[in-house]
């Protein structure tokens, strides 16, 4: 489909032509519709074409080592994909389809060139997209980084969580049982010895106050660590079912590949034994 030249006006990389540079602009390039869940593009693909969305949804992906499927980008309106394989002519190293049903500026190394001839400032709202697009690739590599399930859990732990932390710990520690000891002992002996003079006489009922308060504070400190050592031992079985998951892949991968080489060896042992029974025959 043609495109009109108030399609270009509604794209930021164009928005700066003039009436005469869009008109041109217009007149080399076109739009395409794409159906739901539609290809745009694959992998390999050497068809030297990007790509801007003028209305709808499209999803980038790309496939990793262990072959699953990421997305590494879901471009609407006014945004670009498929542009640097183009400009670098070389093929597309991701996937491309359309999520709904959208219209799409198809857009060749050409029409660039000519954009730049006559608008030399468009080519830095291309490279501002660019390298958008490059940060949203580190960030995904970031991502996708094996994962210490303590580190992401001290890093995202709030100041209070710190502490409960720290209290559960101190509490469940032979530092505390004999500290704890060594004081209330030291408590008692003082108020027997100090007999009418004693702040606090057996039975000692203050210090029965203290402990009743200290068991009301520690308890509930301790079930917040416990939570947050829930969390842990879940974050670690989701990280275990990943790996899981990819050794899985990895194993049928394996599999699939060892039952292509039997088919193969079968494939040539057919080929031998026929050869060996026309040599008998002859």
């Amino acid at each position: 489909m043609t495109c009109k030249p108030e399609i270009l006006r509604t794209v930021p990389l164009f928005a700066l032509l003039d009436d005469d540079e869009t008109a041109v602009l217009a007149s080399q390039v076109e739009v395409k519709t794409f159906s739901p869940r539609e290809r745009i593009y694959k992998i390999g693909e050497t068809s030297g074409q990007a790509y801007v969305v003028i209305s709808g949804t499209v999803r980038v992906t790309t496939v990793d080592e262990d072959q699953q499927q990421v997305i590494v980008d879901e471009p609407t309106k006014g945004d670009f994909f498929g542009f640097a394989s183009m400009l670098d002519q070389t093929p597309h190293q991701t996937n491309a389809i359309a999520l709904e049903q959208s219209d799409v500026l198809e857009i060749s190394r050409e029409d660039i060139a000519v954009l730049l001839q006559r608008k030399p400032l468009a080519g830095m709202d291309l490279l501002t997209t660019l390298g958008r697009q490059f940060h949203s690739s580190q960030q995904l590599v970031r991502l996708r980084e094996t994962r210490n399930a303590n580190e992401i859990i001290e890093e995202e732990a709030t100041f209070a969580e710190r502490i409960a932390d720290s209290v559960a710990r101190f509490g469940g520690s032979w530092t505390f049982i004999i500290t704890f000891s060594f004081l209330t002992s030291v408590y008692a002996l003082l108020n027997v010895i100090l007999r009418n003079k004693a702040w606090d006489p057996y039975p000692f009922i203050l210090l029965n106050l203290f402990l009743s308060m200290l068991a009301a504070i520690q308890a509930p400190v301790i079930m917040m660590s416990q939570n947050r050592q829930d969390t842990k031992d879940r974050l670690r079985g989701e990280l275990d079912f990943e790996v899981n998951r990819r050794a899985e892949s990895e194993i049928q991968g394996l599999a699939r590949k060892l039952n292509l080489l039997d088919d193969k060896i079968d494939d040539l042992g057919g080929i031998l034994r026929g050869k060996t029974s026309q040599g008998h025959m002859a």
